[in-house]
């Protein structure tokens, strides 16, 4: 019977707090270790008051290296776990993962790695940037991990196209609901967090809110909370993704404007919604959304009345005609067996990882797809990473964060440059794809040649 948490389970029975795979994707070495580094008696909620990341927290800590790893996952019977997961960092040359555990939270704390070659000299703590969502407990561990190393990979580009000096990570928390009052199990997260050397941001699963409560009790290294200078980057998000929009309007139709132009819309949450609204108040579009909260649709439609606003059921979106498509709810939803039944001119959205893909050889295979059906598409990092620069203007600049310094930062990024990556694209005979990944690539694999 195949296992649906097998990192879980081997953490547990071999008393493990901390195990990682580290992957060096320019010689194809894999290294694994493994410790027991703090007691159940921690009080997590006193980080940074009784003890710091440098602290020793176990009376007796042990570590493992490599070849006793190996033992342990085969006297588990999880040889073909560490196998696909090998395979995972190979295939998309990532520099590992950080497991990090608390059983008695049932928290699986994934720093999820794919470059720090932008961020190792920039002199600060924070090496990688990337946002932390949650994974209920019902999730596969599996499909933690995969959605982790994907987004991992996506931030790494969606770093270098946004300027700044930050490799990329992903952190993904696999556990059940944590309240905002739960100093204990957020204690933990934000040691795991300062651990890890990235700064981070809300992203599914972990609200706003709760990034309000991190930065008050436990630590700096994450941005993006309601009560920060900037507030939640999903409004900055969808400004970025809007003024994408435009510019693949301008190039496809030859007039940025969107007014006869409809619009679908999938997913209305913390980009999606504010998405609708720039385009009902600038554009005046008709909208087509979807949502499995019938609420927020309702609550659009309250908003905007004289918006002509039509909405379709989630199972259907794929299947419904529009001029544009926005994807802004999960991604992976675009493979081989839906792109023949598209009906879209343009598909540009905020959503991560919108094709279903595990590495950027296959992702620019699926772009050259939608290219033959005569879709404009180019790889949503290019885009939506507008979260990313107001996450790096808070930290950086703290209160001092600036809205019109990071809105000028999104409009010559988001605007001007997908005019560019478009145009030099057209030039080159290439997908928008594979012009952005051509031209970033090179940044993060330096002793690579990049792709031809």
């Amino acid at each position: 019977m195949e296992k649906t948490h097998p990192i879980r389970e081997l953490m547990d029975k071999e008393s493990l707090t901390c195990l990682s795979v580290s992957h060096d994707w320019r010689s194809g070495r894999i290294c694994w270790r493994a410790s027991y580094e703090w007691d159940d008696s921690i009080s997590w909620a006193d980080y940074q008051k009784t003890f710091t990341i440098e602290s020793c927290l176990a009376a007796s800590p042990r570590y493992f290296g490599h070849a006793t790893v190996l033992e342990m996952f085969g006297s588990n019977g999880s040889e073909d776990v560490r196998k696909e997961i090998e395979e995972l960092l190979k295939a998309g040359r990532h520099q590992g993962i950080d497991f990090f555990r608390e059983p008695s939270f049932d928290i699986t704390f994934m720093n999820n790695m794919h470059s720090n070659i932008l961020g190792i000299r920039n002199g600060m703590h924070a090496i990688r940037a990337g946002g932390i969502r949650r994974h209920p407990l019902a999730d596969p561990e599996m499909e933690v991990i995969v959605d982790g190393l994907n987004l991992a990979r996506a931030m790494s580009f969606k770093n270098g196209a946004a300027e700044i000096p930050f490799g990329g990570c992903k952190c993904t928390v696999h556990s059940d609901e944590i309240s905002m009052g739960d100093m204990e199990r957020l204690g933990f997260l934000a040691y795991c967090l300062d651990r890890s050397r990235f700064f981070t941001g809300p992203d599914m699963g972990f609200p706003p809110e709760l990034a309000d409560v991190f930065h008050e009790h436990f630590t700096a290294n994450i941005t993006g909370g309601k009560k920060g200078p900037l507030g939640p980057t999903g409004t900055p998000t969808a400004y970025g993704v809007y003024l994408a929009i435009k510019a693949a309007a301008e190039f496809r139709y030859g007039d940025p404007h969107l007014r006869e132009k409809k619009v679908l819309i999938q997913g209305l949450g913390a980009v999606g919604y504010p998405l609708a609204e720039l385009l009902i108040k600038k554009e005046r579009c008709p909208l087509i959304v979807s949502d499995v909260d019938e609420a927020v649709i309702q609550r659009l439609k309250q908003d905007f009345p004289e918006a002509d606003v039509t909405e379709v059921d989630p199972g259907v979106v794929l299947d419904t005609p529009a001029d544009i498509f926005a994807p802004c709810a999960m991604g992976g939803i675009i493979s081989d067996e839906e792109i023949p039944r598209l009906k879209y001119d343009i598909i540009f959205g905020s959503a991560n990882n919108v094709l279903a893909a595990h590495s950027q050889e296959e992702e620019i295979a699926l772009a050259k797809r939608l290219a033959e059906r005569d879709i404009l598409y180019q790889v949503e990092w290019v885009h939506n990473i507008a979260g990313v620069m107001a996450g790096y203007e808070e930290y950086m600049h703290g209160e001092e964060a600036d809205r019109g310094r990071l809105y000028a930062h999104i409009e010559r990024v988001c605007g001007e440059g997908v005019r560019e990556n478009l145009r030099e694209a057209e030039r080159l005979g290439i997908t928008p794809t594979e012009y952005a990944y051509r031209k970033i690539e090179k940044r993060i694999y330096p002793d690579l040649t990049p792709s031809s």
